[in-house]
């Protein structure tokens, strides 16, 4: 069997400047690393696929695929906040106006060569060679065996609580840690063995850098991995411990569905419930709590009627939150310029909805 992750560069590059790396792996049913490596541009990524996926082959790729929205966030991506927000995982936005499309251009290209894309309500075809969306971070919280039970590690993005020193050398701690825990998984269920191929080996033996380009290049790889191991999670266990996010979004043009197969926790799996009709309008000392500028200007401005803002101010003792259901274009459109504010609010709505009991 054959267990694929690609850790997909979204830019595709141009005539003037290389795309980022891509990161790959091939997993057996064994947990035996079987190939891995880098390669650059959606070309080359495409040309190891044909040369590797046989069918039957399950490919799961780190990158939007199915992007049919003109704005805002998929609602796959809104899920990501609302279930595993409370570790600390968010996913960026993807609409069609963005620039980083290289997953929907992959996508086109393996559907032209025969490839199956799936969107978790099936199961993969013996006979065709399948893939779909994932995300590692909800892989790195979502399975239990690897243990974290808080919040997931900054392996990736600075701390900007931090000095950029300091910041580096948290970053590399905390990938180092990682590592020995997916090191660890040479018996779960299913096995994936770092040490079976000599790139993936030399990310335990080697220690975690504080120069970016080689740390980015150890992360790429990792990253393949857990998508490979996220593919096999999937196809091995299914429902039972995956659950599919965006399950409910409009389908494409074209019939498909943009989701995002992530494992998942039983607390992970918790439905939203239906909103309160009665929710108040404005809540303004919980609302500016945020601190963000942008979004108070917005909650200062929202006329009552138009939208809903759920808030609660100081549930606990040292939490005072807001948030807005953000549906009036005025307010969504500065929160999609926001990258800040984005995380905050989606933070809040899952914060919320946990208090709360929603």
């Amino acid at each position: 069997m054959q267990y694929i992750g690609i850790d997909l560069a979204w830019s595709e590059g141009s005539a003037g400047k290389l795309a980022n790396e891509s990161g790959y792996a091939l997993l057996d049913e064994r947990g035996v690393i079987r190939d891995a490596g880098w390669v650059r541009g959606i070309d080359a990524v495409v040309e190891w696929l044909e040369a590797t996926a046989a069918p039957g082959a399950v490919i799961a790729v780190d990158a939007p695929l199915v992007v049919a929205n003109a704005e805002g966030m998929r609602e796959s991506e809104r899920e990501v906040a609302r279930r595993y927000g409370r570790w600390q995982v968010y996913a960026n936005a993807s609409n069609t106006s963005v620039a980083w499309m290289g997953g929907v251009t992959l996508r086109r290209r393996l559907e032209h060569l025969g490839y199956t894309y799936l969107d978790g309500s099936a199961p993969a075809s013996a006979d065709a060679r399948s893939f779909f969306e994932c995300y590692p971070y909800t892989t790195i919280v979502g399975m239990e065996e690897l243990g974290y039970e808080r919040e997931r590690p900054r392996y990736k993005r600075l701390d900007k609580s931090l000095t950029a020193a300091e910041g580096r050398a948290r970053r590399a701690v905390e990938f180092d840690e990682l590592l020995r825990r997916v090191g660890a998984l040479t018996d779960a269920e299913p096995p994936v063995d770092l040490r079976s191929h000599p790139l993936t080996a030399r990310l335990l033996d080697e220690p975690s850098t504080a120069q970016a380009a080689v740390h980015k290049h150890r992360e790429d790889l990792l990253d393949a991995v857990l998508c490979a191991w996220t593919a096999a999670i999937w196809h091995v266990h299914g429902d039972s411990r995956t659950q599919v996010l965006g399950a409910t979004d409009a389908l494409d043009e074209d019939g498909r569905r943009p989701t995002i197969i992530a494992p998942a926790r039983p607390e992970q799996r918790r439905e939203a419930p239906a909103s309160p009709s009665n929710v108040s309008i404005l809540h303004p000392p919980a609302i500016r709590s945020i601190g963000s500028a942008a979004f108070r200007d917005a909650a200062d401005a929202h006329p009552a009627g138009k939208g809903r803002v759920w808030a609660a101010a100081e549930p606990s003792a040292d939490l005072t939150v807001g948030l807005v259901d953000l549906t009036t274009e005025g307010l969504r459109s500065r929160v999609d310029a926001d990258a800040d504010l984005r995380r905050a609010l989606t933070a809040l709505r899952s914060e919320v909805d946990r208090l709360l009991g929603w």
